[in-house]
């Protein structure tokens, strides 16, 4: 009998699939998140092309992202628990195909409430994308390597809002915005094509991924605070970065593609970092990506009125928002009080209250003191973040450099 520990050990600590059918499916579930994330933030890219075409305000364009995150916070538990009897191969799958047709229909919506209800919808595929593509990633890979592996998930959805924006930004302006996002319904049907082909299924609890491994009910609410204040303060610059780039720095539109394809290399740059260190230290590479996001966004409010300095504040956003993602999943599935594609599903939803409320606070701040201000209200949020994180830290390490009482002596037996 006490064989069979060792071979079941060496049997956890191995890849638990082929290896390189595990990297083309993971490259398949990172461009589906690269297309989802792409698909939820492009109207801010584009707000200054959609707004007059459908005789919108820029403010209205931005709260397509707001209503979009909505459904996402209110779907993503209920749908990952009607969901969870599937193999999740079929069921990434699935919501990718929503996003195809999602984005398809955006493109030739007729008018603002038509491409509402096809943001609705697409929203409804990436609820339950979210819910469940961690811990199906993680499932392909041995457990040391996770944080990694989680990280280059990671990369399509932290280049999406920072290389797929801007990509599909130029891609309106040279064209019309219905074609940006006609490409990106290309894009998510050919994911979605090499999901079906290369994804293995793989049994959660066989690969150790359908319990958190340091699980703390804890840790997991401190996540969910922290995941709530960064993506508000982040996500208030990201949906308006665009207006802030022409207003504030003052860079001409012809621009404007160029600088957030800067800003997504230096996504790129960040997310790649932090997978080399996410699995030994997530929670003090979530400390630093949130203290250089806080003098980001303090120097775009200081100094975004000069254009080389501005430059230099979106680069320094790029790379530490895009730390933040992975950093935040791994965690998720780390404290996990129970299974992890519930934690992951309520880490979605809390990620996409951060969004919504980021988007709408946005659109209040443009539209009654300006554009210029949305990185001060920004690193508010994002400095709140970074102080829970840090009180937290401390509090973790007084309890584990506070003595343990020592054990009751047993009481002697007299005759």
């Amino acid at each position: 009998m006490t064989s069979s520990r060792p071979d079941a050990a060496a049997r956890f600590a191995a890849p638990p699939v082929d290896q390189r059918r595990a990297v083309i499916a993971l490259f398949a579930l990172s461009t589906s998140a690269f297309t989802f994330v792409t698909a939820e933030n492009l109207p801010g890219g584009l707000l200054t092309l959609i707004a007059p075409d459908l005789g919108r305000s820029t403010s209205e364009i931005g709260l397509l992202v707001s209503a979009y995150a909505a459904v996402v916070v209110l779907a993503s538990l209920p749908l990952s628990r009607l969901t969870r009897r599937f193999p999740r191969r079929y069921v990434l799958a699935a919501t990718t195909a929503v996003c195809t047709v999602g984005t398809l229909w955006s493109a030739v919506a007729l008018g603002y409430a038509d491409l509402m209800a096809a943001r609705m919808v697409t929203a409804l595929g990436q609820a339950l994308f979210w819910s469940v593509v961690t811990p199906a990633a993680a499932s392909l890979f041995a457990p040391a390597v996770r944080g990694k592996m989680i990280a280059r998930l990671a990369i399509g959805n932290s280049l999406a809002p920072l290389l797929g924006v801007p990509l599909g930004t130029w891609v309106g302006q040279q064209t019309s915005w219905r074609t940006a996002f006609l490409m990106f319904s290309v894009v998510s049907l050919l994911a979605c094509l090499a999901m079906v082909i290369a994804m293995p299924n793989v049994d959660a609890e066989e690969s150790g991924t359908a319990r958190g491994t340091h699980p703390s009910t804890r840790r997991f609410v401190v996540l969910m605070v922290v995941t709530v204040l960064l993506v508000t303060g982040g996500f208030m610059m990201i949906t308006f970065v665009t207006q802030f780039v022409l207003e504030t720095a003052g860079f001409p539109d012809r621009y404007l593609s160029v600088l957030l394809l800067g800003q997504g290399v230096a996504g790129m740059a960040g997310t790649l970092l932090t997978g080399q260190v996410l699995d030994k230290r997530p929670w003090q590479t979530m400390l630093v990506a949130l203290g250089l996001l806080t003098g980001s966004l303090v120097l775009l409010w200081g100094l975004g009125h000069v254009p080389a300095l501005a430059l230099a504040g979106l680069a320094l956003f790029g790379l530490a928002f895009s730390a933040l993602p992975p950093a935040l999943s791994f965690l998720a599935m780390q404290v996990a009080p129970g299974a992890t594609e519930s934690a992951t599903a309520i880490s979605s939803s809390v990620f996409n209250l951060g969004i919504g409320g980021g988007a709408a606070l946005g659109a209040l701040v443009v539209a009654t003191v300006g554009v210029s201000t949305v990185p001060l209200v920004g690193a508010v949020f994002v400095l709140a973040a970074l102080a829970v994180v840090a009180t937290d830290l401390r509090l973790t390490a007084r309890r584990a450099a506070a003595p343990r009482p020592a054990p009751p002596r047993p009481t002697p037996l007299h005759p």
